[in-house]
């Protein structure tokens, strides 16, 4: 993808649901997808994301020629968003768990032919990421117990803020190189 000037954002805890006919019920992908939604805010995998396209934004406002993201998100940039190391070790917890859903759905949909071995893996899978949707309200949280959620909301101007404490205004971050 770089020889070929190509951007990434990979996040390996983004798994699909286990995309069998037993499992295309708009309830079960609502609740399955919430789960998968769910990890990815609360372990700031989003808030990284973010922070990505926002320095593709400031560049082309700036004039400047952008620099695609060629980033892997994996646990340690998870963990860096926490700043008590119980919630960042739940954080990491749940996204791993999450990364290995995918293993388990890919094996349900593409690689396994008897129905009833396959909706057994799908569901495995979906009992899993269950798990890490709970593990990642759990470190969300305990940080919440520490006062040191961060949160990121952005200006009128488009600038990324930053602030911890629930009673602090956010202040501009710096930007990013």
């Amino acid at each position: 993808m770089e020889d070929a000037g190509l951007g990434y954002i990979i996040v390996e805890a983004d798994s699909m649901i286990g995309a069998r006919r037993e499992f295309l019920d708009p309830t079960e992908m609502a609740l399955y997808n919430s789960d998968v939604i769910r990890v990815l805010a609360a372990t700031g995998v989003l808030s990284l994301i973010v922070r990505e396209i926002d320095k593709v934004i400031d560049s082309l406002k700036k004039g400047e020629e952008p620099v695609l993201p060629r980033l892997i998100i994996d646990k340690e940039l998870v963990a860096s968003n926490f700043k008590n190391p119980y919630a960042g070790a739940k954080a990491v917890a749940a996204y791993e768990i999450a990364r290995n859903v995918a293993r388990l759905n890919t094996e349900a949909c593409f690689k396994v032919k008897e129905w009833t071995v396959y909706t057994q893996l799908a569901a495995s899978g979906h009992e899993m990421m269950r798990a890490a949707a709970q593990l990642a309200d759990e470190a969300r949280e305990l940080e919440k117990s520490c006062d040191s959620v961060l949160r990121e909301p952005h200006f009128k101007d488009g600038t990324l803020g930053e602030k911890r404490s629930l009673i602090e205004k956010p202040k501009k971050k710096a930007p990013s190189p």
